[in-house]
Protein backbone atom coordinates (compact mmCIF):
# COMPACT_ATOMS: atom_id res chain seq x y z
CA UNK A 1 0.00 0.00 0.00
CA UNK A 2 2.68 2.69 0.93
CA UNK A 3 4.33 1.67 -2.75
CA UNK A 4 1.22 3.41 -4.18
CA UNK A 5 0.78 6.14 -1.30
CA UNK A 6 1.98 8.84 -3.57
CA UNK A 7 0.00 7.82 -6.75
CA UNK A 8 -3.37 7.87 -5.18
CA UNK A 9 -2.60 10.99 -2.96
CA UNK A 10 -1.26 13.06 -6.36
CA UNK A 11 -5.09 11.07 -7.97
CA UNK A 12 -6.66 12.91 -5.46
CA UNK A 13 -5.15 16.18 -5.70
CA UNK A 14 -5.38 15.78 -9.37
CA UNK A 15 -9.05 16.54 -8.76
CA UNK A 16 -9.85 19.47 -6.56
CA UNK A 17 -9.81 21.43 -9.84
CA UNK A 18 -12.91 20.52 -10.62
CA UNK A 19 -14.68 21.15 -7.16
CA UNK A 20 -15.32 24.19 -8.08
CA UNK A 21 -12.10 25.91 -5.76
CA UNK A 22 -12.16 29.82 -6.01
CA UNK A 23 -9.12 31.34 -7.82
CA UNK A 24 -7.08 32.20 -4.36
CA UNK A 25 -7.64 28.56 -2.76
CA UNK A 26 -5.69 27.05 -5.87
CA UNK A 27 -3.00 29.81 -5.52
CA UNK A 28 -2.54 28.84 -2.40
CA UNK A 29 -2.15 24.59 -3.58
CA UNK A 30 -0.23 25.68 -6.29
CA UNK A 31 2.31 27.28 -3.85
CA UNK A 32 2.20 24.06 -1.30
CA UNK A 33 3.30 22.14 -4.59
CA UNK A 34 5.48 24.50 -5.74
CA UNK A 35 7.74 24.32 -1.60
CA UNK A 36 7.28 20.87 -1.68
CA UNK A 37 9.42 20.41 -4.54
CA UNK A 38 11.95 22.77 -3.87
CA UNK A 39 11.59 20.94 0.29
CA UNK A 40 12.46 17.60 -1.23
CA UNK A 41 14.95 18.92 -3.96
CA UNK A 42 17.01 20.52 -0.41
CA UNK A 43 16.04 17.30 1.31
CA UNK A 44 17.95 15.49 -0.94
CA UNK A 45 21.03 16.91 -0.47
CA UNK A 46 20.64 18.17 3.28
CA UNK A 47 18.88 15.69 4.59
CA UNK A 48 20.16 12.05 3.08
CA UNK A 49 22.96 13.29 2.20
CA UNK A 50 24.42 15.55 4.89
CA UNK A 51 25.43 18.56 2.86
CA UNK A 52 23.09 21.35 4.75
CA UNK A 53 22.70 24.44 2.57
CA UNK A 54 21.97 28.11 2.93
CA UNK A 55 21.76 28.81 -0.76
CA UNK A 56 19.62 27.35 -2.18
CA UNK A 57 18.18 30.62 -3.64
CA UNK A 58 21.15 30.32 -6.24
CA UNK A 59 19.36 27.35 -7.98
CA UNK A 60 16.08 28.72 -7.47
CA UNK A 61 17.02 32.11 -8.84
CA UNK A 62 19.17 30.21 -11.88
CA UNK A 63 15.78 28.43 -12.89
CA UNK A 64 13.96 31.37 -12.61
CA UNK A 65 16.01 33.66 -14.91
CA UNK A 66 16.64 30.92 -17.24
CA UNK A 67 13.13 31.28 -18.64
CA UNK A 68 12.86 35.38 -17.91
CA UNK A 69 15.84 35.38 -20.01
CA UNK A 70 14.59 33.40 -22.96
CA UNK A 71 11.14 35.12 -23.21
CA UNK A 72 13.30 38.53 -22.52
CA UNK A 73 16.34 38.14 -24.88
CA UNK A 74 15.15 34.92 -26.77
CA UNK A 75 11.71 36.13 -27.65
CA UNK A 76 10.97 32.68 -26.77
CA UNK A 77 7.81 31.50 -24.72
CA UNK A 78 9.19 31.02 -20.99
CA UNK A 79 8.02 27.82 -20.40
CA UNK A 80 10.98 26.41 -22.58
CA UNK A 81 12.85 27.21 -19.15
CA UNK A 82 11.85 24.60 -17.72
CA UNK A 83 13.95 22.20 -20.16
CA UNK A 84 16.54 24.29 -20.98
CA UNK A 85 17.47 25.43 -17.12
CA UNK A 86 18.74 22.13 -16.36
CA UNK A 87 22.47 21.81 -18.24
CA UNK A 88 22.64 24.71 -16.59
CA UNK A 89 21.63 24.44 -13.53
CA UNK A 90 24.15 21.40 -13.76
CA UNK A 91 27.02 23.49 -14.74
CA UNK A 92 26.44 25.93 -11.80
CA UNK A 93 26.26 23.24 -9.40
CA UNK A 94 29.41 21.81 -10.47
CA UNK A 95 31.08 24.78 -9.91
CA UNK A 96 29.44 25.72 -6.56
CA UNK A 97 30.52 21.90 -5.45
CA UNK A 98 34.13 22.66 -6.62
CA UNK A 99 34.47 25.68 -4.42
CA UNK A 100 32.01 24.34 -1.70
CA UNK A 101 32.07 20.48 -1.00
CA UNK A 102 35.79 20.64 -0.12
CA UNK A 103 34.55 21.74 3.11
CA UNK A 104 32.29 20.31 5.78
CA UNK A 105 29.82 21.34 8.37
CA UNK A 106 28.90 24.73 9.38
CA UNK A 107 32.13 25.48 7.02
CA UNK A 108 30.39 24.60 4.22
CA UNK A 109 27.15 25.45 4.84
CA UNK A 110 28.51 29.58 4.86
CA UNK A 111 30.04 28.95 2.01
CA UNK A 112 26.78 27.82 0.18
CA UNK A 113 25.01 30.94 1.77
CA UNK A 114 27.99 33.20 0.37
CA UNK A 115 27.25 31.91 -3.11
CA UNK A 116 23.66 32.41 -2.75
CA UNK A 117 24.70 35.83 -2.22
CA UNK A 118 27.11 36.11 -5.58
CA UNK A 119 24.27 35.09 -7.69
CA UNK A 120 22.15 37.66 -6.67
CA UNK A 121 24.49 40.72 -6.42
CA UNK A 122 25.57 39.09 -9.69
CA UNK A 123 21.84 39.19 -11.22
CA UNK A 124 21.63 42.41 -10.09
CA UNK A 125 24.60 43.68 -12.17
CA UNK A 126 23.87 41.92 -15.59
CA UNK A 127 21.36 44.65 -16.77
CA UNK A 128 21.61 44.06 -20.02
CA UNK A 129 20.43 40.31 -19.59
CA UNK A 130 18.38 40.37 -16.17
CA UNK A 131 17.46 44.15 -15.98
CA UNK A 132 18.96 44.41 -12.95
CA UNK A 133 17.17 45.17 -10.03
CA UNK A 134 13.75 46.38 -12.57
CA UNK A 135 13.49 42.71 -13.05
CA UNK A 136 11.62 41.12 -15.90
CA UNK A 137 7.99 40.89 -16.70
CA UNK A 138 6.40 38.82 -18.89
CA UNK A 139 4.26 40.74 -20.71
CA UNK A 140 1.88 37.80 -21.85
CA UNK A 141 0.63 34.88 -19.29
CA UNK A 142 -0.17 31.77 -20.83
CA UNK A 143 -3.45 31.27 -19.05
CA UNK A 144 -6.08 33.25 -17.01
CA UNK A 145 -6.56 30.71 -14.71
CA UNK A 146 -4.59 28.81 -12.41
CA UNK A 147 -5.51 24.94 -13.10
CA UNK A 148 -3.23 24.33 -16.19
CA UNK A 149 -0.43 26.12 -13.58
CA UNK A 150 -1.77 23.82 -11.08
CA UNK A 151 -1.53 20.58 -13.15
CA UNK A 152 1.96 21.13 -14.10
CA UNK A 153 3.02 21.79 -10.86
CA UNK A 154 1.39 19.01 -9.42
CA UNK A 155 3.14 17.18 -12.18
CA UNK A 156 6.93 18.16 -11.37
CA UNK A 157 6.25 17.72 -7.87
CA UNK A 158 5.35 14.28 -8.67
CA UNK A 159 8.06 13.76 -11.09
CA UNK A 160 10.12 14.75 -8.02
CA UNK A 161 8.91 12.76 -5.49
CA UNK A 162 9.72 9.65 -7.52
CA UNK A 163 13.02 10.81 -8.64
CA UNK A 164 13.82 11.75 -4.84
CA UNK A 165 12.37 7.70 -3.81
CA UNK A 166 14.01 6.12 -6.42
CA UNK A 167 17.19 7.59 -5.73
CA UNK A 168 16.99 7.58 -1.83
CA UNK A 169 16.23 3.69 -2.19
CA UNK A 170 18.73 2.92 -5.20
CA UNK A 171 23.05 2.47 -3.77
CA UNK A 172 23.23 5.93 -4.80
CA UNK A 173 21.01 6.80 -1.68
CA UNK A 174 22.84 4.52 0.56
CA UNK A 175 26.12 6.15 -0.45
CA UNK A 176 24.44 9.52 0.83
CA UNK A 177 23.25 7.85 3.84
CA UNK A 178 26.92 6.47 4.30
CA UNK A 179 28.11 10.05 3.84
CA UNK A 180 25.94 11.88 6.01
CA UNK A 181 26.45 9.24 9.24
CA UNK A 182 30.07 9.38 8.51
CA UNK A 183 32.01 10.96 5.72
CA UNK A 184 35.60 9.52 7.18
CA UNK A 185 34.18 5.93 7.25
CA UNK A 186 32.59 5.87 4.37
CA UNK A 187 36.25 6.93 2.51
CA UNK A 188 37.66 4.06 4.24
CA UNK A 189 34.97 1.55 2.84
CA UNK A 190 35.70 3.00 -0.55
CA UNK A 191 33.47 5.41 -1.71
CA UNK A 192 34.20 8.27 -3.62
CA UNK A 193 32.35 10.70 -1.36
CA UNK A 194 33.35 13.87 -3.55
CA UNK A 195 31.60 12.22 -6.35
CA UNK A 196 28.27 11.48 -4.77
CA UNK A 197 28.13 14.67 -2.79
CA UNK A 198 28.22 16.48 -6.45
CA UNK A 199 25.55 14.01 -7.65
CA UNK A 200 23.56 15.07 -4.51
CA UNK A 201 24.47 18.40 -5.04
CA UNK A 202 23.21 18.55 -8.93
CA UNK A 203 20.15 16.52 -8.73
CA UNK A 204 19.11 18.87 -6.10
CA UNK A 205 19.80 22.02 -7.90
CA UNK A 206 18.52 20.82 -11.12
CA UNK A 207 15.06 20.00 -9.02
CA UNK A 208 15.43 23.13 -7.18
CA UNK A 209 15.64 25.14 -10.67
CA UNK A 210 12.92 23.50 -12.16
CA UNK A 211 10.52 25.19 -9.45
CA UNK A 212 12.20 28.48 -10.35
CA UNK A 213 11.51 28.24 -14.00
CA UNK A 214 7.59 27.07 -12.87
CA UNK A 215 7.63 30.21 -10.90
CA UNK A 216 8.30 33.08 -13.58
CA UNK A 217 5.74 31.66 -15.54
CA UNK A 218 3.31 31.45 -12.98
CA UNK A 219 4.11 34.66 -11.43
CA UNK A 220 4.88 36.37 -14.14
CA UNK A 221 7.36 38.67 -12.94
CA UNK A 222 10.89 38.24 -11.57
CA UNK A 223 13.82 39.75 -9.71
CA UNK A 224 16.82 39.43 -7.70
CA UNK A 225 15.56 40.50 -4.38
CA UNK A 226 12.86 37.57 -4.94
CA UNK A 227 14.23 34.70 -6.47
CA UNK A 228 17.41 34.75 -5.06
CA UNK A 229 16.39 35.96 -1.43
CA UNK A 230 18.41 34.36 0.93
CA UNK A 231 15.21 34.87 3.94
CA UNK A 232 11.95 34.40 1.84
CA UNK A 233 13.64 30.82 -0.50
CA UNK A 234 16.98 29.59 1.36
CA UNK A 235 16.19 29.87 4.98
CA UNK A 236 11.97 28.85 4.13
CA UNK A 237 13.34 25.63 2.39
CA UNK A 238 14.99 24.60 5.24
CA UNK A 239 12.25 25.55 7.50
CA UNK A 240 10.14 23.73 5.60
CA UNK A 241 11.68 20.62 5.63
CA UNK A 242 12.83 20.58 9.29
CA UNK A 243 8.92 21.22 10.24
CA UNK A 244 7.92 18.17 7.80
CA UNK A 245 10.79 15.51 9.13
CA UNK A 246 14.20 15.58 7.78
CA UNK A 247 15.42 12.85 5.81
CA UNK A 248 11.92 11.23 5.16
CA UNK A 249 9.77 11.21 1.74
CA UNK A 250 6.66 13.22 3.22
CA UNK A 251 8.52 15.43 5.11
CA UNK A 252 9.03 18.14 2.94
CA UNK A 253 5.50 17.68 1.69
CA UNK A 254 3.88 17.95 5.16
CA UNK A 255 6.22 20.95 5.52
CA UNK A 256 5.05 22.58 2.78
CA UNK A 257 1.48 22.63 3.43
CA UNK A 258 2.14 23.84 6.95
CA UNK A 259 4.46 26.70 6.38
CA UNK A 260 2.52 28.08 3.43
CA UNK A 261 -1.06 27.63 5.42
CA UNK A 262 0.94 29.52 8.59
CA UNK A 263 2.62 32.32 6.38
CA UNK A 264 -1.10 32.90 4.45
CA UNK A 265 -2.83 33.20 7.87
CA UNK A 266 -0.12 35.49 9.36
CA UNK A 267 -0.26 37.70 6.76
CA UNK A 268 -4.16 37.94 7.19
CA UNK A 269 -3.57 39.20 10.64
CA UNK A 270 -3.16 42.88 10.60
CA UNK A 271 -0.84 43.56 13.43
CA UNK A 272 1.20 40.81 13.02
CA UNK A 273 1.61 40.22 8.99
CA UNK A 274 4.93 41.77 8.80
CA UNK A 275 6.60 40.00 11.57
CA UNK A 276 6.01 36.70 9.70
CA UNK A 277 9.64 35.44 9.54
CA UNK A 278 10.11 36.39 13.29
CA UNK A 279 7.30 34.08 13.95
CA UNK A 280 8.38 31.48 11.65
CA UNK A 281 11.86 31.72 13.87
CA UNK A 282 9.51 30.73 17.08
CA UNK A 283 8.14 28.25 15.50
CA UNK A 284 11.20 26.39 14.06
CA UNK A 285 12.48 26.44 17.47
CA UNK A 286 9.47 25.00 18.98
CA UNK A 287 10.03 22.60 16.69
CA UNK A 288 13.65 21.56 16.95
CA UNK A 289 12.91 21.39 20.67
CA UNK A 290 9.67 19.25 20.85
CA UNK A 291 9.66 17.58 17.60
CA UNK A 292 13.78 17.88 16.56
CA UNK A 293 12.72 15.30 13.54
CA UNK A 294 9.46 16.75 12.67
CA UNK A 295 6.17 16.20 12.35
CA UNK A 296 6.45 13.06 10.19
CA UNK A 297 9.45 11.84 11.77
CA UNK A 298 7.86 12.31 15.37
CA UNK A 299 4.68 11.34 14.29
CA UNK A 300 4.23 8.86 16.98
CA UNK A 301 5.60 10.86 19.41
CA UNK A 302 2.55 13.11 18.27
CA UNK A 303 0.31 10.58 18.69
CA UNK A 304 0.76 9.58 22.13
CA UNK A 305 0.81 13.64 23.30
CA UNK A 306 -2.73 13.35 21.75
CA UNK A 307 -4.16 10.26 22.94
CA UNK A 308 -3.89 8.78 19.51
CA UNK A 309 -2.17 5.63 20.11
CA UNK A 310 -3.91 4.85 23.39
CA UNK A 311 -5.71 1.33 23.34
CA UNK A 312 -9.32 1.76 24.63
Amino acid sequence: MKRYAPYIVFALMAVLPFLGLSTYVMHILILMLMWSVIGMAWNLLGGYCGQVSFGHAAFFGVGAYTAGILYFKGGVSAWWGIPLSIPILVVEALIIGFICLRLRGPFFALATLAMGEVFRVTAENLRNFTQGTLGIMLKERTWVEKTWYYYIILGLSLFTFLVVRKVIQSRLGYYFVAIREDQDAAESLGINTTLYKTIALCLSAVLTGLAGAFYTNYMGYIDPEVVFALHDISIVTIMVVMVGGVATFWGPVVGAVIMVILAEFIRSLPRLGSAHQTLFGILLILIIIFLPNGIVGDFSKLKRIFGFGRRS
